[in-house]
């Protein structure tokens, strides 16, 4: 069982250093760098791949603020709507920063008219590195508790019960999946590859991972017809995800 392990920030001499927020700066900037080598490797503008960065951050703060807002704890926000705008207390959907991320960049690079396909491909290698990084801040804040478990990556709380920890879970997939696209970085795949694996292999393993969340305590999804929000936006990722791999095959 592994202990827990919890801190909200760090100070800095007078300055309050934020964990989670520190880590998911790190884990954008890791991704952003990652996919600025590959882009020159590809011969592309990796210039291009920092200033599509910028704004893909801004789509998906904002995105993942409204998606969290609407399907997640749309009651606690009708009758508290100061609480929107207060991002400090937590509240962002990773799935509605993808659509966000998604429809900003693509936003961008047609304003720019560079290649959707291809700098949305190559912005994708980074992605699991930051999602990695940005997802030991949510470890170390335990925003996403599961249910009890003996599972050997189980996290004894501070209550004796050992549980799912879906930041760790979701930051050892990150890891995992970042490994697996620079063995075929090394093979050089065609272009596309990045962007279905990431669509199919992330669907699937957050599809599953949300029958594990905590369905008791403070801290609970809503849940549509017994599924997560996230689970809807996995099994979407998923359909896309497939439908671009026979699109690609059918015009390799």
């Amino acid at each position: 069982m592994i202990p827990y392990i919890a801190t909200t920030g760090w100070a800095l001499g007078p300055l309050w250093i934020q964990s989670w927020g520190f880590m998911v700066a790190l884990g954008i900037l890791t991704a952003t760098f990652a996919a600025s080598r590959l882009a020159k490797t590809r011969g592309l503008q990796s210039d291009s791949i920092w200033n599509l960065t910028t704004w893909v951050i801004l789509g998906a703060f904002v995105f993942g603020r409204l998606f969290h807002i609407l399907f997640y704890d749309l009651s606690f926000f009708m009758q508290n709507p100061w609480e929107v705008f207060a991002i400090w207390h937590g509240g962002l959907s990773i799935t509605g920063g993808f659509l966000g991320a998604a429809l900003v960049g693509i936003i961008y690079l047609k304003r720019k008219r560079l290649d959707v396909w291809s700098f949305t491909d190559t912005a994708i290698f980074g992605l699991p590195l930051g999602l990695w990084i940005g997802r030991i801040g949510c470890f170390l804040i335990h925003d996403h508790p599961g249910k009890p478990t003996n599972f050997f990556l189980g996290v004894r709380y501070p209550d004796g019960i050992v549980r799912h920890d879906h930041g760790l879970y979701l930051s050892l997939n990150g890891l995992l999946m970042f490994l697996v696209f620079l063995m075929l970085a090394k093979r050089k795949v065609q272009t596309g590859t990045y962007m279905i694996v990431f669509l199919i292999w992330y669907g699937m393993v957050r599809f599953v991972l949300d029958f594990y969340r905590a369905t008791e305590g403070a801290i609970v999804d809503e849940r549509y017809g017994h599924l997560t929000p996230a689970q809807y936006g996995s099994v979407i990722m998923i359909a896309l995800g497939i439908f671009l791999a026979v699109r690609m095959k059918k015009y390799a």
